[in-house]
Order: structure tokens, then sequence, then C-alpha cells
């Protein structure tokens, strides 16, 4: 699939690969998983949203497209500096709570509504506190990480990091699981008790 075939570009889309560049954010989201994160918050109508990692807001804003009106979304970043892009870019988004602060501490301290879909783009609710992350979804709910095919930008060793994550992932009797070699390497999984 070429870019030039994705139709329905979130409007800040070129805005925050713009800024991107300014500050030499070597890290954005791959396209192909904004798209896919649209189609997933779309089937949850009154949803309930967590990213972990934002960014630099780019998956942020396919998610925010496929959202109704009475969807909420959660994003968290520790970089108070991506925080702060995000809360300019989309300034007025009454549907967007940003959070700066480290995902772990967060996490482990949650404990209100469970979520309908978990986008886990950074450490914490990936290689850190699985089982505490996926305990917070509603059942039907989905799991959704990328990464997953070996990265040019990964340090020495975090192959490891991965294929625990799929192996974890693969034992559990709670969710079912789609691991798709697409984009950087995607699993989808849906809680299903």
């Amino acid at each position: 699939m070429d870019q030039s075939t994705i139709l329905d570009m979130p409007k800040v889309y070129g805005q925050l690969c713009s800024r991107s560049e300014e500050i030499g954010f070597t890290m954005p989201s791959d396209l192909y998983i904004g798209t896919l994160l649209k189609t997933l918050v779309a089937s949850k109508p009154k949803g309930n949203f967590l990213e972990l990692g934002t960014g630099m807001s780019l998956s942020l804003s396919w998610m925010l497209e496929g959202m109704d009106e009475n969807s909420r979304i959660i994003s968290i970043d520790n970089d108070p500096e991506l925080i702060q892009i995000a809360k300019e870019v989309f300034d007025g988004e009454k549907r967007l709570q940003l959070i700066c602060a480290d995902g772990d501490g967060w996490l482990a301290a949650y404990e209100e509504d469970k979520f309908d879909l978990i986008f886990a783009d950074a450490w914490p609710g990936k290689y850190s506190l699985l089982d505490q992350t996926l305990a917070m979804l509603k059942i039907g709910g989905f799991y959704v990480v990328d990464d997953m095919s070996k990265q040019p930008n990964w340090p020495e060793g975090h192959e490891v990091n991965a294929i625990q994550l799929i192996e974890a992932l693969e034992k559990r009797k709670d969710f079912t699981i789609t691991k798709m070699d697409w984009s950087t390497g995607v699993i989808v999984a849906v809680k299903i008790k």
C-alpha cells in the first residue's frame, strides 16, 4: 500500500510531522498503524481509550479521528516537551486528557474505568507492567502493540524483549491474538474473559 492511497489523513498530521522534524524526533509512529488504530477505535462507540507513549502524537491524531463525540482518550508520556506540543496541537479537544508522567507509576496507581483499547507504544504497558495493563481492558477490548519486527533504531539486545512479549501474550488464555507481519510488526490482542 502506497502512502498516496491514504485519503483520510488527520487534519493535523502534516503539522505534527513538521514539528517532529523541527525538534529532531526520530521515533515517529508508522503511518499504517495509525490507520489501523483509527479503524479499531471507530468500532467502539462511547469508547474509553488509552495510549501509552504520546510521542509526537501521530498515532493519537489517528485515534481522535476515529473516535465518536462521546468517546474519551488518555495519552501519557514522560517527556514534557512532547506533551506540550500535543497540548498546543490539540488545544480545545475535550475528548483528550494528556498526562505527563512516568508510565509505570501511572499504571500502578490507576484504579478508574477499564478501557476499550490500549495502544502500548512505550516501555510501560508493553515491556513492564504487562499483567496490570492487560487487566485494565474490558472484555472485548483491544490491546495493540507495534514495532514487533526488528527495527533499525532498536538498541543492542532489544529483540529479546519483543520475543518475550510475544511469548507472554501467546501463553495467555484470556486473550486471543493476531500477529501481523505488516507495518512495523503489529500484534492485536482481544480480551475474551
